[in-house]
């Protein structure tokens, strides 16, 4: 979720009274730590990948499926073996919002050789399995994105109980006791995210209409406050009404970082992954229901926008100016607003909101436009999150005055800076991927989109479009069934005049690809972009394979990229369900479902049956996951691999 500061959290009014010393200090942070990296080079390819999971409780007896509020016991003996030997360990473990998630990620980030593709899955499954050894019977562990009737009345072990008139949330359907309480930073969060904004939160999802759900489609709230007609006043007809943090920060995802060769070719990958980030959001879809509804769109992303919008009805541009500098078009949580490569910069064709004082001090500072704009874009925000022992720092030394903005501005890609005094080098992060239930889901995404990185780089394509259409392409993402009903601005010359031979031989371009002509880009569906468009378009998976061709792959991990490859292509081309739309069908297929859009605690507690049963390998899902995919993955690189590619000492 970002930097975990250790320290005594400080009132909202505190808080907010040293937004601008935080601001101040942290460009400075910035500036110092650019002059002293900027020209760092020559790091190799590293990258990982972020795997939240949720404790899952079942009582069988009564055929119900419950959020676990164990994540405090279990975390602290996973953390034993980092403490005890932290160079050798093979999974490191964070908290997460919820009490009932946790984080996982591999021991040492992945390197180079195409053969570490091959370790990855391996490593998802020991996760996986050094958490059941801590799970009570009952229990499951699911790397599930939400959990479907997170908020609705007792959904949670041990019970927990709302408390709408006091309290962090204050919420209607989250209790308090459901945010993690093992650090501070997450009900702090919640508390000044709703004291900045002015009140609750409010997500509304367009409710999925099913042939008996009613029309219009109007909630009561009887645990509402007697005499506060705000506390419901958000909640729209035929929309499902969310009003915490919770909702969305409580939801489960799968995170990538690279790390580059130097700020360069970290701004590059930045620019071209942006494009990419709705068409992964489509493909991994994996959330259609929320707070036990079925609802009209099948990813979290909406949801985790509003759960953290801090924004003011000024800011919103609900009512004039007075108090607040800026309207402000997004939330804190959203898609990214400007491209960092000069390659990206005539795409930049949304007006981008800054503070001009804090431009003018980087462009002062010999910070080039592109960056001094972005920087000065996110630091329109205000701090929402402050420990007294951090209030004052050594701006030669110390970031985490600039980190406490960037941390907290959770866009589709991550532009990171290394830290101060560490062998870690300039990285991109990639956000917007839905968890998917099994190991082998997961890891084909996380290789896929790292090989996708090795053929923008190595092939010198150029895939940015306008920054108008990724937020087009943003929305049309979350629509229901988007990877079969949807069509995606995507860019369809993707040449350049340095891509080699081999890709240009795989690419029919126009005669304006090279020119990066504004018009060369057009409407695709998911599987014209993955699959390729004969004469228009050659598919990424095609170019993955041109790559691959000329590189040198041993038997096992050619094999598991090609599986991995082949569960892409068949989710692009619809062959095969997302996750959502198998969930959807499972729901509506219920004998227990009654056509009212509503997912009972009996259908939640089969469905969650289930897919714990697929996830574990126990029941075979071909509709989800075809019917002859399996990798052969492992848990460490053959020591002949190594020694053939030089990695042996």
């Amino acid at each position: 979720m970002g930097l975990l500061s250790e320290g005594s959290p400080l009132s909202w009014e505190e808080t907010k009274d040293l937004a601008d010393h935080v601001r101040r200090h942290g460009i400075k942070q910035f500036i110092n730590l650019y002059h002293r990296l900027k020209t760092r080079t020559g790091d190799v390819l590293k990258w990982g990948d972020e795997v939240e999971y949720i404790i899952v409780k079942f009582d069988h007896d009564k055929k119900t499926a419950k959020a676990s509020l164990r994540a405090t016991d279990i975390l602290p003996v996973l953390n034993e073996k980092e403490h005890n030997d932290p160079e050798n360990v093979k999974s490191l473990w964070r908290p997460e919002y919820g009490a009932y998630m946790i984080e996982g990620t591999p021991g040492k980030p992945y390197g180079g050789l195409l053969a570490h593709y091959n370790v990855v899955e391996a490593n998802m499954r020991l996760r996986r399995e050094e958490v059941q050894q801590l799970l009570q019977p009952g229990e499951a562990l699911m790397s599930l994105t939400s959990f479907p009737r997170l908020g609705c009345t007792n959904f949670t072990d041990p019970p927990s109980t709302v408390t709408p008139a006091e309290g962090t949330t204050r919420s209607l359907f989250f209790p308090d006791d459901c945010i993690y309480p093992g650090h501070p930073r997450f009900k702090t969060l919640t508390r000044n995210i709703r004291l900045r904004r002015g009140e609750k939160v409010a997500i509304n999802l367009p409710i999925f209409k099913d042939s008996k759900t009613p029309s219009p489609y109007v909630e009561e709230f009887p645990q509402a406050p007697a005499g506060q007609p705000d506390a419901t006043s958000a909640a729209l007809p035929d929309h499902v009404y969310m009003d915490a943090m919770g909702f969305g920060m409580g939801c489960c995802c799968l995170q990538l970082t690279f790390q580059a060769c130097n700020i360069d070719e970290a701004r590059t990958l930045y620019d071209q992954l942006t494009p990419l980030c709705p068409i992964m959001l489509a493909l991994t879809a994996a959330s259609p229901i929320h707070r036990g509804h079925l609802t009209d769109v099948d990813c979290r992303w909406n949801v985790i926008s509003g759960s953290v919008d801090c924004r003011t009805k000024e800011e919103r541009g609900l009512e004039p100016l007075k108090n607040n500098k800026f309207v402000i078009p997004k939330s804190r949580y959203d898609s990214i607003d400007s491209y960092l490569s000069e390659q990206g910069e005539k795409y930049n064709d949304v007006p981008l909101i800054y503070d001009e004082a804090i431009y003018d001090e980087l462009r002062k500072n010999d910070i080039d436009h592109l960056l001094a704009q972005h920087i000065a874009h996110l630091f329109i925000r205000d701090s929402v999150s402050l420990f007294s022992e951090k209030v004052h720092q050594n701006d030669e030394e110390d970031t985490d005055h600039f980190e406490n903005i960037q941390s907290t501005n959770w866009q589709t890609m991550r532009f990171k800076p290394p830290p101060p005094n560490s062998s870690i080098g300039w990285r991109v992060e990639f956000r917007p991927c839905e968890v998917q239930i099994t190991d082998f889901e997961n890891a084909a995404i996380v290789c896929f989109v790292v090989l996708l990185t090795r053929v923008i780089l190595s092939y010198r394509i150029n895939l940015i479009i306008p920054i108008s259409k990724v937020d087009e392409n943003m929305k049309n993402a979350q629509k229901k069934d988007a990877v079969k009903t949807q069509k995606f601005w995507f860019r369809k010359d993707i040449t350049t005049f340095s891509s080699p031979p081999a890709c240009t031989a795989c690419c029919q371009s126009s005669p304006d690809a090279k020119t990066d002509s504004l018009d060369c880009y057009t409407l695709m569906t998911v599987d014209e972009i993955i699959n390729g468009k004969a004469g228009e378009f050659p598919g990424l998976i095609p170019l993955i394979n041109s790559y691959l061709s000329g590189m040198d792959v041993d038997a096992d991990t050619h094999c598991s990229i090609q599986q991995y490859l082949k569960l892409i292509q068949r989710r692009a081309s619809g062959q095969l369900l997302t996750l959502a739309g198998w969930m959807r069908g499972f729901v509506r297929n219920h004998e227990d479902y009654k056509q009212d859009s509503l997912v009972s605690d009996l259908i939640n507690y089969d469905l969650l049956m289930e897919l714990n049963a697929i996830q574990s390998g126990e029941k075979a899902c071909p509709e989800l996951l075809g019917r002859s995919l399996q990798s052969r993955t492992q848990e460490s690189i053959p020591t002949a691999v190594r020694k053939a590619a030089g990695e042996y000492t």
